[in-house]
């Protein structure tokens, strides 16, 4: 996690092939998925919770390939926690 613009953002990064144009467009957006399985809400959840701090959910991918996830949250809305399980 790192400090840019007042704001904490977190980055997921993978390694993959990224995503296609049209999953990219869509991401987001209730019950879309590309997994067989999947119900499409995670992504869309998630987005709605970052807005209502205040924050935002950005998908892209990376010239290098793979997909990039970024997270920002206003830093007053931030608290940073480190639990250890033994």
């Amino acid at each position: 996690m790192r400090q840019v613009d007042g704001q904490a953002m977190l980055e997921v990064e993978d390694g993959g092939r990224g995503l296609p144009s049209e999953a990219l467009r869509q991401a987001g957006q209730p019950f879309f998925t590309t997994k067989p399985e999947g119900l499409g809400l995670g992504l869309s959840i998630s987005g709605a919770i970052a807005d209502q701090h205040g924050g935002e959910l950005r998908l892209s991918n990376l010239a290098t390939g793979g997909a990039l996830a970024q997270l920002r949250l206003p830093l007053a809305a931030v608290t940073l926690t480190t639990s250890k399980q033994v």
